[in-house]
């Protein structure tokens, strides 16, 4: 799982719900600007990852399991 991976599940997910970022954010009690592409690295270059409390408050505010987020996470592929 890669921190793209984790983003772009995030962006799949609230097309799901019919919403964009900012409007998933909101929904779930968040700064409009939690998803933004924007927050996605540091000025220095490091990744920022969405923190489990954010990824919590989507759930819940969509009523969606942990497994109907991490759907949108590509599957390593384990062949040698």
């Amino acid at each position: 799982m890669t921190h793209e991976d984790v983003w772009q599940a995030i962006e799949k997910f609230a097309m799901e719900h019919r919403m964009s970022c900012s409007g998933l954010a909101r929904c779930s009690g968040l700064d409009p600007t939690t998803f933004n592409r924007s927050k996605r690295w540091s000025k220095e270059g490091q990744p920022r990852w969405p923190s489990t409390n954010s990824i919590s408050k989507i759930l819940a505010s969509t009523g969606a399991s942990l497994e109907d987020f991490t759907k949108f996470i590509p599957s390593p592929d384990h062949t040698l």
